[in-house]
């Protein structure tokens, strides 16, 4: 399998545990990542100038079609951002035709030859939830899971197609994949908060805050964001957090290529779990002893 990687702006920088698990995960399952030279995903400009938008959503998908590869992201943001457009691009063919023509200068052209895809998505369709559990050498043992989906993976539904906007189950079926336990709890389809960031940063960190204490009100041992944005909120809600506010707070913040890849046999320093405040580091813990694990292989 071969995907035109699309990172995005924030995972580089900012979660650069992300991008370090993601990479050799998709290796070590074959994944292979080709990587154009993208451009922002347009996301930022979509309340300022939407023709803006449209038009950088429109050059990375065109450069996507050249490749002959659909699109893989991590970021649920660019995700929702690229599966907006390309609705709006099929809705009404005349904003498409006015991106096209300043494409042109470039010789490229958008004709939505290209689909985009979210790594779970990849994952849970593309590899499919059989093979990936084949890969799987030392699944978790009583590791309970608070999975938060992510606001623009699935809303709006019919935009997305990411899974129900109301009951969704692919993260909890990759899970399980794993070995870990999904949890019911309150904040699974609630917002990390971090739109409010820069105009309320105040209530962006009490949105974070109740999703971690949330998680651990449903029993949870770990938070698994899918994120950047969740990622970071999550990180700074660890960095302001007293001692006695920890103690409210779920253990830990992991993504699903660090949970996914400790179970396929991979250390803690190749997926990156290091390079945060979040925790993540101590999923080792739930994981059976190398000799056992290896003994039950068929």
């Amino acid at each position: 399998m071969r995907y035109a990687l699309f990172l995005g702006c924030k995972t580089p920088y900012f979660v650069p545990a992300y991008e370090t698990s993601l990479r050799r995960v998709c290796g070590e399952l074959e994944m292979e990542l080709v990587e154009p030279e993208f451009n922002c995903c347009g996301y930022p400009m979509a309340h300022l100038q939407f023709e803006s938008y449209l038009l950088a959503a429109a050059r990375n998908l065109a450069i996507a079609e050249d490749t002959g590869l659909d699109m893989l992201t991590p970021c649920k943001c660019c995700f929702g951002a690229f599966k907006r457009a390309m609705r709006l691009f099929e809705e009404n063919p005349a904003l498409a035709d006015k991106a096209n023509a300043a494409l042109k200068q470039e010789g490229l052209r958008f004709q939505g030859k290209a689909q985009v895809k979210h790594l779970l998505q990849a994952l849970h369709q593309d590899l499919g939830v059989a093979a990936l559990k084949k890969r799987v050498s030392r699944p978790y043992q009583n590791l309970k899971v608070a999975v938060m989906y992510g606001c623009h993976a699935l809303r709006p539904s019919k935009v997305t197609g990411f899974d129900h906007p109301y009951a969704p189950s692919l993260i909890d079926q990759l899970v399980q994949v794993s070995g870990g336990q999904p949890v019911t709890w309150a904040g699974r389809l609630g917002c990390c908060g971090a739109p409010l960031r820069e105009g309320n940063p105040e209530l962006s960190l009490g949105s974070i805050n109740s999703r971690m204490r949330e998680a651990r009100e449903g029993g949870a041992d770990v938070l698994l964001v899918n994120c950047p944005y969740s990622q970071m909120q999550a990180e700074w809600a660890f960095r302001e957090a007293a001692p006695v506010d920890m103690e409210g707070m779920v253990a830990g913040t992991a993504l699903y290529p660090q949970l996914l890849g400790l179970t396929l046999g991979l250390t803690p320093a190749e997926l990156g779990l290091e390079l945060s405040n979040s925790n993540a580091i101590f999923l080792a813990e739930f994981l059976p002893p190398a000799q056992a694990a290896a003994s039950n292989l068929p």
